[in-house]
């Protein structure tokens, strides 16, 4: 007690100061109208600089849970894509399947590990045959191909990298069909050869690379790449460098894709006589 008597002592003087100028103040922005708003307006600059802050920090640290939702937004959205089907020029859309209509479903998961800089690179996802993952399915990104499910465990899956070199894929020109086969060679992570197609198309570079529908596994139409330089080779075939569109660098969010007709497709071409 004595030492706040102390205190006040000490200081009777500027505290007396502070209090009667709060009261002057006070009168000021009260009965002068310009001047209360323009306190107004300082009051409201102050506090929306502090929330913006703080929303700013928020939203940052939230980035996780946002760019999850995001993923799982795409995911739901590509699969009602895959629901709609083409009858008489009508589009239709319907939940059963028992109809044959949607043909393939995605399911979201995370880049957990990931390579570039091997001839046999693989990346690992944060989901297994407890969400639906299984072996031979395609993975796709937002950007584009990305690879196919190697194996699975309960909550895992590994995935052959499209930089692997004993991958390929079934590719083909947007513009006109032509299809070859997509091999990356093991050198650069942002290129692969596309090879098999004639020398007599007519290619440019910046021409669009997409899956084939020479596939049980990936759809038809996902992007690859394009084309970033191109020669003949073995003179009846062009060798075509793809400027791949998937960062594999930068991957962290994909989609595994379910061919819901691959069965049916395998058991009948297994019937094909052997030559």
């Amino acid at each position: 007690m004595k030492n706040l008597i102390r205190f006040f002592i000490r200081f009777h003087f500027a505290i007396f100061f502070i209090i009667f100028e709060f009261i002057s103040l006070s009168l000021v922005f009260q009965y002068n109208h310009y001047q209360k708003a323009k306190g107004v307006s300082l009051v409201q600059n102050i506090s929306g600089y502090y929330h913006s802050k703080v929303f700013s920090i928020t939203e940052y640290l939230n980035l996780r849970e946002t760019n999850q939702q995001l993923a799982k937004e795409n995911v739901r959205l590509n699969n009602i894509l895959q629901q709609a089907y083409r009858a008489d020029d009508i589009f239709f859309y319907k939940q059963d399947d028992t109809l044959n209509k949607q043909r393939y479903y995605l399911t979201s998961a995370k880049v957990i590990n990931n390579s570039v800089n091997k001839k046999h690179n693989f990346i690992t996802l944060n989901k297994g045959s407890e969400h639906g993952l299984a072996q031979d399915m395609a993975v796709i990104s937002g950007d584009g191909v990305v690879g196919v499910i190697y194996d699975v465990s309960k909550y895992y899956a590994t995935v052959i990298s499209l930089l692997n070199t004993n991958l390929k894929i079934s590719a083909k020109l947007k513009k006109n069909d032509y299809f070859g086969s997509l091999v990356w060679e093991g050198k650069d992570y942002r290129h692969a050869t596309l090879n098999e197609i004639p020398y007599h198309v007519a290619i440019e570079r910046g021409d669009t690379i997409v899956t084939s529908s020479y596939s049980a596994i990936f759809p038809e139409g996902v992007l690859i790449g394009t084309i970033e330089d191109f020669k003949i080779k073995g003179g009846n075939f062009y060798e075509i460098i793809v400027a791949l569109s998937t960062d594999f660098k930068h991957l962290t969010y994909v989609s595994a894709v379910s061919n819901l007709k691959k069965e049916e497709q395998k058991e009948l071409e297994g019937t094909f006589p052997n030559d």
